[in-house]
């Protein structure tokens, strides 16, 4: 069939298939004349074209861009487009609990990962029961581009297409082998990346099989080796954010020896008898020489991760006009995460006092104390930091019959397949304690003269199967009765707890494409098909966590699924074509119609256009709805504890609203008796020193089996300009705009203490009960609920170049920028709550950049080639750490806004641009070897107290040092 075809067209046709440079789609060229080409699929339509440009903005990021960059891992790069957030579970995250933590997950616009759809070959990747599509699970090696849709497309692919598509497309019909080995580490010798991977392929005329086979390993980065990581506050604050639940034991709320308040607390001497009640002072609260913890000295920045992969692509021509192709996938990631030793404190954990008969009870009835008393006690245990290994096996499946047939000069394409996915979770955690073990232990105690050894229970009635715990020896001090080298009653106090999950996915499909008719433009293009996918998971958490027997964050089990049948129906209808003002206008519709067995039904559609009135300008646009379905986890989900970080409370009266703003210290003084001198408490039990912290008591969140998909309306419109005066430029701009209603809050405690006092909603001051005495929030469950909306705004702009010269070789640019204009949400139905900006505005859960950029230079000369790369992030405010103490790190205290009561107090951070710059040659034996570093100039950005999508105060998808690597290739 011979078509007309567009200049254009040809060269992001060459692009794709050659893989020369990361492109926006479409894209301009300058020759051009009808020619014989193939139809191919572009993400975003499922109709077959010669033509690829289409309505949809879509970035294309080849196989050479892959490895023209330092980056390791498919989410790595992924990472790197400017268009994408960070997601609230990431590596930088290590306090993520569950059965996400241990993956990494691609969320674009900031609007979550959930609601970025990821695709491999146009299929859906597995998911979790939360409906995270975990991309560690793919092998680099095995792919040959990545196509980023960057609009909403529940109309083509269904459910969670509402931010955009990822769609990662697979290697296939290569020939010999290919071997890569890689290499890289920061400059402050951690964090080691080794990357060894083979391709190999054979294929005729009739048949293909691509292998890739991929090992890879991350070393972990420690927190205590960067500096904004090393410290609560970052080293330009080293003494503060320490806390007194330390690895020292303390006793607390005792009215003892120099005690002028209420109760007090008191740590051993160093070194001194822990039996003798003259051997403990005061607590010393002030860092680094007090009796204090600083946490993150235990903690990864980066936690390790290692992966296997094979991925197998298979086609077979059975005649010339039917074909069968499968794909075959098997990924195992290996995952362990480590952060600080439990911080147990007897008064908050159920285990209660010390017993006033304990042998270990300085002030109890056994070594002279006048006046007896069992005693309350805090102690981290340092001597076994919490570790959590997860592993995860993929098994993925794909295989199809598809084909071709024509109809007199009608072409027709099919395809009928079944798409299998399984994912298969063990995670073994350690370093908590048995709750109920540890009361024995702490319990009443003797001597026995006998056995030489402190034993449970008394000598009249000795409790048999316990063994015995000073809680208040410190760490690294060894003692028969402490934990530091005492494996034993490690053991005994400290059971494994192990967890599993499972996710099965199947998928039956069917499609047809073709034309219908000739119109006086062209062919008029359809595509129709059906789907009728399932959806099961569980995730079992230990014995121990679902009783709540332990220290471990208190989960219930999840398990359940549903079913969904679809049917989609695409049109392509050309309008004019070859007119003056009108090379080209086609519209583009596509309607889908999703039945699932939990909500019921939904129908979404699109609507797209493109209009080139000149041969050099493309005008284009679409409109779209999309929902996301609710996951098995928001309908199934037993519910878990988690201490909250970046928690404040807005009735504290030094950094919270109830400061300045009466209308609030009046909601807080209705549940709290001395709200007018109020103070969050942190771990510990004491003041908080800056605007968050974490929580020191768990609190709960659990599902909602009645919740209702999402829904969105999206809108784009964007110019594309290829002028002829300048040889393969291109230049696109596009304006986008999301809005998501009913929106499946991931709520947080933050949000519902917000909403009650500060914006006055009395129902979400039902989710929690603070405690009578203290003041705190001591009881807040919190889960999903649909309520409110998400909407963002803002423009894309691509622009490429390439200059080849006859004797100084070719040179590239590629320049690619987002500019978010308005981000706002609103987490409630009331018309009335003014909506919250979080453009430009760094909180724990969004980083907030209105900008980000990436500017990529080009030069390749015969064998040898360089590239240099800049990344750009805007700068933010977020609130200040504390406007008394820190005066210097409050820009701009006092401001007044209509979402919020009273004042803040906010402190701009500024913009950063990290440089990334990479050598390659080619050598006379079919290899290439590159060595380059990213962030070269191990520039760093700036301290963020906010700790967006992070638990240190530094933004979790900034670069945390110089990255130097080399890659080898060797072909044969």
């Amino acid at each position: 069939m011979t078509s007309r075809t567009t200049v254009l067209g040809k060269a992001i046709r060459h692009a794709l298939i050659v893989g020369t440079a990361t492109i926006a789609l479409p894209a301009f060229a300058q020759d051009g004349a009808p020619t014989t080409l193939d139809r191919i699929e572009i993400t975003g339509s499922r109709i077959r074209q010669v033509d690829v440009e289409n309505a949809n903005p879509v970035l294309a990021i080849s196989r050479t861009d892959i490895e023209r960059q330092g980056f390791s891992s498919v989410s790595d790069i992924l990472q790197n487009v400017t268009a994408m957030g960070s997601p609230a579970i990431s590596r930088a995250n290590v306090l993520s609990a569950g059965e996400n933590a241990g993956g990494t997950y691609i969320d674009m616009r900031n609007l979550g990962a959930q609601r970025t759809l990821v695709l491999v070959n146009g299929k859906r990747l597995g998911i979790s029961t939360s409906g995270y599509q975990d991309v560690s699970t793919l092998p680099v090696s095995a792919v040959e581009r990545i196509e980023v849709l960057k609009d909403g497309a529940s109309a083509i692919y269904g459910s969670d297409a509402m931010a955009g598509v990822v769609n990662i497309i697979t290697r296939h019909d290569a020939n010999g082998v290919t071997a890569n080995v890689y290499h890289g580490q920061y400059s402050q010798g951690d964090g080691a990346r080794d990357r060894f991977d083979v391709v190999a392929g054979w294929s005729n005329d009739r048949a293909s099989i691509t292998i890739s086979a991929e090992h890879s390993e991350e070393k972990a980065v420690w927190a205590k080796d960067r500096g904004f990581s090393a410290f609560g506050n970052t080293d330009r604050h080293p003494t503060e954010a320490w806390t007194t639940v330390s690895q020292y034991g303390q006793i607390t709320g005792l009215k003892g020896p120099g005690c002028a308040a209420a109760g007090c607390g008191y740590s051993l001497n160093r070194g001194s008898d822990p039996l003798n009640p003259a051997n403990y002072h005061i607590t010393n609260a002030s860092a680094p020489d007090g009796d204090v913890s600083n946490t993150n000295q235990q903690m990864h920045l980066n936690y390790p991760l290692k992966r296997d992969s094979v991925f197998v692509d298979g086609r077979v021509n059975i005649t010339d006009s039917i074909h069968f192709s499968t794909q075959l996938g098997y990924n195992k990631r290996d995952s362990s995460r480590q952060i600080a030793g439990y911080p147990l404190q007897s008064s908050t954990a159920g285990i209660g006092a010390m017993s006033v008969n304990s042998y270990f009870n300085p002030f109890g009835s056994q070594h002279g104390y006048a006046t007896p008393t069992a005693v309350a006690w805090n102690h981290r245990t340092w001597e076994v930091p919490r570790v959590s290994d997860s592993s995860l096996k993929t098994y993925r499946a794909v295989a199809a019959f598809g084909g071709s047939f024509d109809i007199g000069e009608r072409y027709f394409d099919w395809e009928v397949g079944y798409q299998y996915n399984k994912n298969e979770l063990r995670q073994h955690a350690t370093g908590n304690l048995h709750k109920q073990r540890v009361k024995d232990a702490v319990g009443p105690s003797y001597y026995n003269a006998a056995t030489g050894k402190v034993e449970c229970g008394t000598a009249a009635a000795p409790i048999a199967n316990c063994m015995v715990w000073n809680p208040l020896i410190a760490a690294g001090v060894v003692d028969p009765y402490g934990l530091t080298g005492n494996q034993a009653l490690i053991d005994y106090l400290m059971p494994a707890e192990n967890s599993t999950g499972k996710t099965v996915g199947k998928n039956f499909f069917a499609s047809i494409a073709g034309s219908i008719v000739t119109l006086p433009a062209g062919d008029l293009g359809f595509a129709f098909g059906l789907e009728n996918r399932k959806e099961t998971g569980e995730f079992i958490p230990d014995a121990l966590a679902q009783t709540g027997a332990t220290t471990n964050l208190a989960a219930g089990p999840t398990g359940g699924g549903y079913k969904v049948k679809e049917a989609y129906l695409e049109l392509n209808v050309p309008v004019l074509a070859d007119l003056p003002g009108a090379k080209e206008l086609s519209f583009n519709a596509a309607t889908r119609f999703s039945d699932y067995d939990t909500f019921g039904n939904t129908l979404n559609s699109k609507f797209g256009f493109k209009w080139r009135p000149i041969d050099q300008l493309l005008i284009r646009g679409t409109w779209a709805e999309g929902f996301r379905a609710p996951t098995i986890n928001d309908l199934y989900g037993g519910g878990s504890e988690t201490f909250t970080t970046g928690y404040a409370d807005p009735c504290d009266t030094v950094y919270g609203p109830s400061k300045d703003s009466a209308a609030v210290r009046a909601r807080c003084a209705r549940d709290i008796a001395n709200a007018d001198t109020y103070r969050q408490l942190k771990q510990g039990l004491v003041p908080i020193t800056s605007s968050t912290d974490q929580t020191p008591v768990p609190f709960t969140n659990g599902s909602n089996p009645n919740l209702q998909p999402e829904t969105s309306k999206s809108k784009t419109l964007g110019v594309v300009w290829s002028p002829q005066f300048i040889q393969n430029f291109n230049v696109s701009l596009d304006w986008w705009k999301i809005r998501i209603d009913n929106t499946i809050i991931a709520d947080s405690p933050n949000q519902i203490l917000i909403d009650c006092y500060e914006q006055g909603i009395d129902a979400r001051c039902l989710q929690f009960t603070r405690d009578p005495a203290l003041g705190i929030v001591n009881k807040l469950t919190y889960g999903n609920r649909n309520a409110g909306f998400l909407e963002t705004e803002g423009y894309d702009m691509d622009l490429t170049h390439r200059l080849a010269t006859d004797s100084m070789g070719t040179f590239s640019t590629n320049w690619s920028t987002t500019y978010v204009s308005s981000n706002v949400f609103r987490s409630t139905n009331d018309g009335k709550v003014v909506p919250t900006p979080i453009n430009g505005i760094a909180t724990n859960s969004v980083s907030g950049f209105r900008v980000r950029s990436n500017l990529t230079l080009g030069w390749d000369l015969g064998d040898f080639g360089i590239s240099w790369t800049a990344r750009y992030y805007s700068g933010v405010k977020e609130q200040c750490l504390d406007v008394g103490k820190h005066a210097d790190e409050c820009s701009d205290p006092g401001v007044r806004a209509p979402w919020y009561p009273g004042s803040r107090n906010y402190n701009e951070r500024g913009s950063v641009t990290f440089h990334d710059v990479q050598f390659r040659y080619n050598l006379p034996w079919d290899a290439t070897v590159s060595v380059g570093a990213n962030n070269v100039f191990e520039k760093y950005g700036p301290n963020m107290y906010s700790k967006p999508n992070s638990v240190f105060s530094y933004y979790g998808g900034y670069d945390i040092g110089r990255f130097v690597y080399m890659k080898y290739q060797q072909r044969f």
